[in-house]
């Protein structure tokens, strides 16, 4: 951008403006395509592919992407570059210095070597080069998140599924500077990053969503919050922050509901300044001071006018609106009167022919309602009879209805089947539970536990036997064991006969009779008989569960359910038939009982109709004499009500293109009016009061920040001569992560 004459004066006014106000509606743009930018990360070549399919003329350029992968605090877990080399010339070696680890080409083949000067030097053969890397040099700027929940610190962790008033605080600290002379001093002056943070929200469980500095768009379903930073820039500027403070950090609130952590992505760039050139500016400083002064007159003026024209125009079409108003209710009048004229007159029509008929029909009426007084009479005398007797037939169907419940109680007695007494409300339900009750798989769970308790219950009465057996057994293992021990080289069968034919001194038996005693007294051997002894027993009931005579047994029981089963269903469809028979029953003898009070009404109501159809036939001829004078009326009515309609409709249509020419012109006039009124104070008068004369003072720090911004062109090669920009983007992690 070249400085101008025209302009200078709106130098400083209109970069601060770009930055602070214009940086909400990119940051916007930005966080929509939040997801788009996770994906990139992934396959970093697409991005690249998208950008230009023909490298620019001229020299060697770099394009770099740094995709920062944080954190739910911030705290850099990766750092992947993406770098795409534009070869204009189709040179065929292309000498890169990188500091990157891990390189892979990302598009095409294409190899590198390493040189003596730690350069890669990449067999191009005339192409674009496209690699990645793994980053390990610190950033440029450092990002942290905060959470504050109901005024109180929390972790990330500690954060989830909690609710309340919450705050998420984007912190951004900028580490690359460099120092410069600003009117002979040594001054720090950052590169100037914009910092532009987004994230989407859940509209279930965020609310009142707010940015410090930013944009909150709201679609319904999802919140989107942007918001925006200039780490370094109050301080590189040497600006008032009491009078012009240009934010280093974005502030989110909310109220939540079992909060779940989102991801966030930031971009940084310094685009914005390096394309800024202020070769031209010094010329025009003197006259600044004096121009910022007329630019703060005029805008006072323009918005003083916008008012104005804003209120006449506002007042111009609150009359359009009245009259819009006024023209369409007479037309909306008269459409309905001529509507209603032409109805009156088909209906005067229809009156006069319907009065002739009417007239004829009163008549014969009168003479028809004598013979349907008598006739009602003899109904109401003929329900009396047959409801005197409803009582009679009720009680007698529910005696029914209770004898074939008390059999049926009978037969599920007789069937061996516990069940509650069945009445007329209960029946169905319980017969569906002993239905239930003898289902195959449930009939058949029954006989085997009770076989089985049998089997349990008589193996049990034998346990003193199988315990003697057992512990016969292990006497026998524990005197193998003595004899051994004691060197006597028999088994306990020799021993035992050795013993009777007098071979063994009665005091060596006493030994050995002693040894064996005392071992199975130990625990340890009357576990192992307990043990044997259950096996043995849980064996016996095995063996017996098997028999024929068991099997055979559950199967008769599972026949008999399904024998039981069907007879139950047959019982429960004769009761069901019944129960309609005795519903209907019922509900026949309550009809009588109304129709009969409905009978007596209407004795009384003929006899009122009777003399009614004698007064109306009386009426029918006066009638049908003024309907033939009442037609005549309603053509002429008819004409003179159309004509007024179609006239009227076509003022109203005027009137409303005149009142939406007025209220576009009012909105537009607003629109000025707000427009003047925060360029002024957003813009004007803040610049005006941040410079506080020393215009001069803030040109040449503008100059240096510009500068030191198209110094720093790579984060992988800081030290490189190659042309290029670089943007960052940092995403930290969700809750799911």
């Amino acid at each position: 951008m070249r400085i101008t004459n025209k302009t200078s004066v709106k130098l400083i006014a209109a970069i601060l403006s770009v930055l602070i106000f214009g940086s909400a509606v990119a940051v916007a743009a930005y966080s929509a395509g939040a997801d788009s930018a996770v994906k990139k990360s992934e396959s970093v070549s697409e991005k690249q592919d998208d950008d230009s399919s023909v490298s620019e003329g001229g020299e060697l350029s770099k394009n770099e992407s740094v995709y920062v992968i944080a954190d739910a605090a911030g705290e850099p877990e990766k750092i992947i570059v993406s770098d795409w080399i534009k070869n204009p010339d189709k040179l065929a070696k292309i000498n890169d210095s990188t500091n990157l680890k891990d390189i892979k080409n990302v598009k095409g083949d294409e190899k590198f070597t390493m040189n003596d000067d730690n350069m890669c030097v990449w067999d191009a053969e005339g192409k674009d080069i496209y690699y990645q890397g793994n980053g390990t040099d610190a950033l440029p700027v450092d990002l942290s998140v905060s959470y504050i929940l109901d005024n109180r610190a929390v972790t990330p962790e500690q954060i989830k599924g909690k609710s309340g008033r919450l705050t998420i605080r984007f912190d951004y600290k900028n580490n690359k500077y460099e120092t410069v002379k600003i009117n002979g001093k040594d001054e720090r002056i950052y590169v100037p990053f914009v910092m532009l943070t987004g994230m989407m929200l859940d509209n279930e469980k965020f609310s009142n969503v707010q940015v410090s500095n930013g944009k909150v768009i709201n679609d319904g379903n999802r919140t989107i919050v942007a918001g925006f930073a200039l780490p370094g820039l109050s301080d590189s500027l040497n600006v008032n922050r009491d009078k012009l403070d240009i934010p280093d950090y974005v502030e989110i609130t909310a109220d939540v509901k079992e909060f779940e952590l989102t991801s966030t992505l930031t971009l940084a760039t310094n685009d914005v300044f390096s394309d800024i050139d202020f070769t031209d500016a010094d010329e025009e400083l003197d006259k600044l001071d004096e121009k910022l002064d007329k630019l703060t007159d005029a805008t006072d003026k323009l918005i003083d006018g916008s008012s104005q024209l804003y209120k006449g125009i506002d007042t111009l079409l609150k009359k359009s609106g009245d009259l819009i108003s006024g023209v369409r209710a007479l037309a909306s009048g008269a459409k309905k009167l001529a509507g209603g004229a032409a109805q009156v007159d088909s209906g005067a029509g229809t009156l006069k022919s319907g009065a002739k008929t009417l007239n004829s029909g009163a008549v014969s009426l009168k003479d028809g309602t004598a013979q349907l007084k008598d006739g009602i009479a003899q109904l109401s005398s003929g329900l009396g009879t047959i409801s005197s007797n409803s009582s009679k037939l009720n009680d007698g169907a529910k005696q029914v209805f209770e004898s074939l419940l008390k059999t049926a109680d009978a037969s599920i007695a007789a069937a061996g089947l516990k069940a509650e007494k069945l009445t007329i409300d209960n029946y169905a339900s319980v017969l569906k539970k002993i239905s239930d009750s003898l289902s195959e798989d449930s009939v058949k769970k029954l006989a085997y536990n009770t076989a089985l308790d049998t089997v349990t219950t008589t193996v049990r009465s034998q346990e003193s036997m199988v315990r003697a057996s057992v512990e016969e057994a292990v006497k026998q293992k524990v005197l193998a064991g003595v004899l051994e021990k004691a060197g006597m080289n028999m088994t306990p069968e020799q021993y035992t006969a050795a013993c009777a034919a007098g071979q063994i001194p009665q005091e060596n038996q006493q030994q050995i009779s002693a040894a064996v005693d005392a071992q199975m007294q130990t625990n340890a051997i009357k576990a192992t008989v307990d043990t044997e002894t259950e096996a043995q027993i849980q064996k016996l009931i095995d063996d017996n569960m098997k028999t024929e005579k068991v099997q055979s047994g559950i199967t008769d029981a599972v026949n008999k359910a399904k024998s039981g089963k069907t007879s139950i269903s047959t019982l429960k469809e004769q009761l069901d038939s019944y129960n309609t028979f005795y519903n209907g029953l019922i509900s026949y003898t309550s009809g009588v009982d109304k129709a009969k009070s409905g009978a007596a009404k209407l004795v009384s109501g003929s006899t009122q109709l009777s003399g009614g159809t004698e007064k109306l036939a009386k009426g029918t001829k006066k009638l049908k004499s003024g309907t033939k004078t009442l037609k005549k009326g309603t053509k002429t009515l008819k004409n003179g009500a159309k004509t007024l309609s179609d006239n009227l409709n076509k003022l109203s249509a005027g009137t409303v293109a005149l009142a939406e020419g007025v209220e576009k012109l009012r909105d537009g006039s607003l629109k000025i009016n707000k427009g003047l009124k925060q360029y002024k104070e957003e813009g004007v008068d803040l610049l005006v009061d941040a410079v506080d004369k020393d215009v001069k003072g803030l040109v040449e720090r503008f100059k240096a920040v510009s500068k030191v911004s198209r110094h720093y062109k790579s984060y992988s090669s800081p030290d490189s001569d190659m042309k290029g920009n670089v943007d960052f983007i940092y995403k930290t992690a969700s809750q799911d992560e």
